[in-house]
């Protein structure tokens, strides 16, 4: 089993939709553009956002255990995915890389 790097690429705000639907929420992502997280094997890293990691966790295991070339070519790189989080207010999206380094 291998360790997948995440990054985060972007955060979406969509405050039509939050202002329409949402009920204020005092703290709502902490994910920062540029922040990696390392994730050993297909373990959640530490001070990951927990709604982030089931909408990631599915790829971050296949890639881990080697998988690749999700949907028949959909990434330039076979053993890297691109994926948003679920929330539909402020979606943030992670680019996850297996590594050539195995899992402790």
């Amino acid at each position: 089993m291998k360790k997948c790097r995440i990054t985060v690429k972007r955060n979406s705000c969509y405050k039509d939709l939050m202002e329409q639907y949402e009920n204020p929420i005092s703290n709502a992502c902490d994910m920062k553009e540029g922040q990696v997280f390392i994730a050993n094997g297909w373990k959640k890293p530490d001070n990951f956002c927990d709604s982030a990691w089931d909408s990631i966790s599915p790829f971050v295991m296949t890639l881990a255990h080697g998988g690749e070339n999700f949907y028949n070519g959909w990434m330039k790189n076979k053993k890297s995915a691109m994926i948003s989080c679920n929330d539909g207010f402020r979606p943030v999206s992670f680019f996850i890389e297996a590594l050539e380094e195995d899992a402790d």
